[in-house]
């Protein structure tokens, strides 16, 4: 039974730059075969089952021919399986999308295509040139500079670009420069005209250098500029001293490792990104329900028993309502508890669940809600803890001091992440990175488990900053022979990044 392909458009490199249409098939498919410049953070959205095949093609390094790429997507159809094949890019913006669909067109294999935005129009938007401007021009080309070797002679009309068009953009034409602009002198375009080349554009590694048609080639080999980069040739340049606003990014350029959990992990990425930072997700852990859920279960049963219900973290009240409602009981067999969080982010996520806590410690350790506790009567209270398997005894012994009688039950365990990609642990042993941010101990000790020897390792010691949520985590790291350069005051993400902020410039400021 044959199956469907859908030519997906990945965008410029940003991955908050796809289209939903391409995210829902990219999660749907059985299969993604996709390119060198198609994001890595759009695999990790696709099924753990879905099979994941590069044929990206880097400065004539090239995993497969196109006709074989062609052939590999009509054969994974044929076996009956929906393929996403992912462009980086606008598949039929010199993506050769067109050729892959005529060849799926002749073999009767059903397709779509799916828009994505073009290299061409983002990557000069991020370098702060906007490529149609009424003051300066309203005519706009864009351009191969890497033309079919096999033609037998080129198919640009270099007069009506030199004379008839305001902006040019140059796809894949870093190595063409000097003949491009050789062409464009040739025929009349103003030696003045100025140019901006942006390399690996829209990413936090983004690039962009500036000239005049006179001396743009000399300025391209001495700071030894390379692929891939987009060209835009037209007045328009001029406006990006005036408009530029990515590369001014309080994290722009900075490269920042991700270890929590890939289930928690989107928020802080979110917000790293959207300072300007790279962000590699390389999940140190993995939330899981525990291997024998009946104690919880059984204390949810007899919940009319308890006093109280204490929520130590965001992941012990998902897993407890989790089981709660998968045994048929909702929230009202609760009305009777009296609620406790640590941290506002527990508590907002319990108020997702119609409750609102009674007690909210000023700080986000154990301590503070045994403090908080010193308030109450406690003696002869039972309390149910629903937490972590492995968990710091520090808040159910305090309780017991107090007179409470306390259950702690496992909701959640935390195990260690695997499966990670060969280039995230290439950059991290290579110390290709700036910054290692740890929200848990438990981070910690699965990162050096992960990569043995790292404390040890004089390039990444030297070159990577430790980013530590509290004390607490720090101290797992110190203990790991890591030094932590960056401690959040406040426990929290937000925290987190302001301490990040802070470490790289003391003038910023974090507000979420």
């Amino acid at each position: 039974m044959t199956g469907k392909v859908y030519l997906l458009g990945a965008g410029p490199g940003d991955p908050g730059l796809i289209t939903q249409k391409a995210i829902s098939c990219i999660q749907s498919c059985d299969v993604i075969i996709y390119d060198y410049l198609a994001s890595p953070a759009l695999l990790s959205i696709a099924a753990p089952q879905a099979e994941q095949i590069y044929v990206g093609k880097k400065g004539g390094d090239h995993t497969m021919k196109q006709d074989q790429i062609n052939q590999l997507i009509v054969d994974k159809a044929r076996e009956g399986h929906i393929v996403s094949r992912l462009k980086g890019g606008d598949p039929y913006i010199f993506g050769r999308g067109g050729e892959e669909a005529e060849f799926l067109k002749d073999h009767d294999i059903p397709f779509e295509v799916v828009p994505g935005i073009t290299a061409g129009i983002a990557a000069p938007a991020y370098a702060g040139i906007p490529l149609t401007h009424r003051k300066m021009t309203s005519t706009l080309a864009f351009v191969t500079g890497h033309e079919d070797p096999t033609k037998s002679e080129s198919s640009i009309h270099w007069p009506s670009l030199a004379k008839g068009i305001g902006t040019l953009v140059f796809y894949m034409g870093v190595k063409q420069l000097p003949g491009i602009v050789t062409q464009l002198l040739k025929h009349g375009k103003p030696e003045n005209t100025p140019v901006a080349l942006v390399r690996w554009g829209t990413t936090s590694s983004q690039q962009t250098i500036t000239g005049q048609l006179h001396n743009i080639v000399d300025n391209v080999q001495a700071k030894n500029f390379r692929a891939p980069a987009i060209i835009v040739i037209g007045e328009v340049v001029n406006l990006r001293d005036q408009l530029n606003w990515f590369e001014q990014k309080p994290l722009f350029g900075k490269t920042i490792v991700v270890t929590r959990a890939r289930q928690q992990a989107s928020d802080l990425l979110r917000k790293l990104n959207a300072l300007g930072a790279e962000c590699i997700e390389c999940p140190t852990i993995e939330i899981v329900p525990p291997n024998d859920i009946q104690p919880m279960e059984s204390s949810i049963a007899n919940v009319e028993i308890y006093d109280w219900l204490v929520f130590t973290s965001v992941n012990g009240v998902r897993f407890f309502f989790k089981t709660l409602f998968s045994m048929g009981k909702d929230v009202r067999i609760l009305g009777h508890l009296r609620l406790c969080t640590i941290g506002p982010v527990t508590a907002e996520e319990l108020m997702n669940y119609g409750l609102k806590t009674d007690i909210l410690p000023d700080t986000y350790q154990a301590e503070s809600v045994v403090e908080a506790f010193e308030k109450e009567s406690m003696t002869g209270k039972k309390v149910l803890i629903p937490r972590a398997k492995q968990a710091r005894s520090v808040l159910p012994e305090s309780l017991s001091d107090m007179g409470a009688v306390v259950d702690e039950v496992t909701a959640y365990q935390t195990i260690a992440g695997s499966g990670h990609d060969r280039g995230v642990v290439d950059r991290v042993q290579s110390a290709d990175i700036d910054m290692v941010t740890f929200t848990s101990s438990s981070t910690v000790t699965n990162f050096c488990d992960m990569f043995p020897g790292i404390a040890e390792n004089a390039s990444f010691k030297q070159k990577v900053a430790i980013a530590s949520i509290g004390p607490i985590t720090s101290e797992t790291a110190q203990k790991k022979g890591l030094d932590v350069a960056v401690e959040a005051e406040v426990f929290t993400i937000p925290g987190l990044i302001g301490a990040i902020l802070g470490y790289w410039n003391k003038n910023q400021q974090y507000q979420s």
